[in-house]
């Protein structure tokens, strides 16, 4: 067991490492297979237990700037929450690694599913079960928290075109598959059976092949280009401190406009179709008050082009609400969006008089409502007509439904609104711009990742991000970014792949949990006679 705890916590490690900040890509591969060479053989119960600690190697780092300003307890929480959806997984892998024998299988599944001589490893069940455990921790509880899929893992990695064909859960599969194959490669060199690794990876051979595919098949970048300039304003304090510095987050974001614009009109910068500013760049109602109302204005006004604004409204009544606010010159706000998925345990705290039992930070956490539409602005330009652009405030570019919604809609770039005040000199950032990457892919569109205090990039169709800026300081961002229309295949499928992954997985375990009872009470029926006979 100790051998096996080594090889879940190495596995685990593996994928936090494949994560932002160290970002090595191919130890995600590694981390599967070395989870699944844990699992392989163990009963159940034991491949929870090795889950849970292999799934904590993973998130207790990759999900350390959760506690950043508000303690260890949300951290740990988090971190040993999202563990248990590694536990199961896990067990589901011991149980179908370790089917025994079911004679009422044809041939060809007996041999894939349920071998005579013994537990394997088996790339295909590993990397479905892969799919089906993300499928359930993006989803519940609360919405789910999609962060840290090994897909994310992918942004610098020749897979990552994958995502435009398969998309994010499909590019999960090929990386667990992957990683199983490679568990097999390990265990046949182990044991210097060669030849028997090429009996059982037909599913990794086959990925191999779709993965030289898809490195040589990069996505589409032409189309015609939209000029966009996107600020960081930076805050005063990092930390959950710079909400009470309101007005000087503003005014930053005024000032790096006015810069912007100076520039501009001395022909050192190209005048822009559309400014972007991040989330919370005016968490001052400017529909309520006057001051903020008349900054933001003035801003649009002498900029002469639309303006998208990060914005707080206090509304409705008793609540709050994440907004981005479309104003247009001398029109003021024309259109608004509401965050549809407002962050539980932060922008509000479900159950709230139960947790305040363990922290006095509960209190921290807002009172956001969710919105209910789809954001799609309709941007007038005198280069390109009128542009469509869908605003994805922080967190909501982890969900594949609001992104695939808005593209499906009619979005030809996305712009992804972000604050990563509250977490510091952490891999936050770089994780979260890793995962619009991999989004750009998915669904062949520009995005403008602007973020308060940064990492922000403009991020072309290809997943390749330019103008990438540094935390925590004052940046502009300006640059053409190409506007597509067509869908790619994984924005026409949706969410299809998933379904059937998840699907094929739940058979998988239906299949081996029947074979195992069917073995046992095989067992059970053996006469005294036929165990003689088979001792003999």
């Amino acid at each position: 067991m100790i051998v096996r705890l080594a090889l879940a916590v190495a596995g685990g490690l593996c994928i936090w490492l494949s994560f932002p900040g160290p970002a090595v890509w191919p130890l995600a591969i590694v981390g599967v297979a070395l989870l699944a060479m844990a699992t392989r053989g163990s009963r159940p119960r034991a491949g929870f237990l090795l889950g849970l600690v292999g799934g904590f190697a993973c998130f207790g780092p990759t999900l350390h700037w959760a506690g950043t300003y508000v303690g260890a307890v949300p951290w740990l929480a988090l971190s040993i929450t999202e563990s248990v959806y590694i536990a199961v997984m896990c067990a589901l892998c011991s149980l179908v690694q370790s089917a025994r024998p079911w004679n009422r299988l044809p041939p060809w599944a007996r041999r894939m599913l349920t071998p005579a001589d013994g537990p394997h490893i088996r790339p295909f069940a590993i990397a479905l079960l892969w799919v089906l455990q993300e499928a359930i921790r993006d989803s519940m509880p609360f919405g789910g928290f999609p962060w840290a899929r090994l897909a994310w893992s992918q942004a610098g990695s020749p897979l990552s075109h994958l995502a435009s064909i398969f998309g994010a859960p499909g590019l999960t599969f090929t990386v667990a598959l992957l990683g199983g194959a490679l568990a097999v490669a390990a265990e046949r060199i182990r044991t210097r059976d060669v030849a028997g690794w090429a009996r059982r990876c037909w599913p990794a051979v086959a990925a191999i092949a779709v993965v030289a595919v898809s490195a040589g098949y990069p996505t589409p970048t032409n189309g015609p280009k939209l000029q966009v300039l996107a600020i960081q304003g930076d805050v005063p304090t990092a930390g959950l401190e710079f909400n009470a510095q309101r007005r000087a987050v503003l005014d930053d974001h005024v000032r790096e406009t006015d810069k912007a614009a100076a520039k501009i009109r001395a022909g050192l910068m190209k005048q822009p179709a559309v400014v972007i500013w991040p989330e919370n760049s005016s968490d001052i109602d400017p529909t309520r008050n006057p001051d903020a109302a008349t900054e933001i204005t003035q801003t649009v006004n002498n900029l002469g082009v639309p303006l998208i604004v990060g914005a707080v409204l206090d509304q409705p009544v008793g609540h709050t609400s994440n907004t981005s606010l479309l104003y247009e010159p001398g029109k003021g706000i024309v259109a608004e969006y509401v965050k549809q998925h407002p962050v539980p345990f932060a922008e509000y705290m479900p159950y709230r008089s139960f947790f305040r039992h363990f922290s006095s930070k509960v209190d921290l956490a807002g009172n956001f409502v969710a919105g209910h539409k789809t954001g799609l602005f309709t941007i007038p330009t005198t280069t390109n007509g009128q542009v469509k652009i869908a605003p994805i405030i922080c967190f909501e570019v982890a969900y594949d439904s609001l992104t695939r919604n808005a593209v499906r809609d009619g979005a030809q770039i996305l712009a992804v609104q972000t604050n990563n005040a509250t977490f510091g000199y952490t891999a936050e950032s770089e994780q979260q711009l890793a995962i619009s990457r991999i989004t750009a892919i998915e669904y062949g569109r520009s995005i403008v990742h602007i973020s308060t205090v940064g990492v922000s990039g403009l991020i072309t169709p290809d997943g390749v991000v330019h103008d990438k800026t540094s935390l925590f300081t004052a940046a502009a961002l300006d640059g053409a970014l190409p506007l597509r229309t067509q869908m790619t295949l994984a924005t026409e499928v949706g969410a299809v792949p998933e379904w059937i992954g998840s699907a094929a997985a739940l058979l998988l375990c239906g299949v081996a949990i029947v074979a195992n009872r069917s073995s046992r009470r095989s067992k059970a029926a053996t006469t005294p006679q036929q165990k003689v006979h088979e001792l003999a």
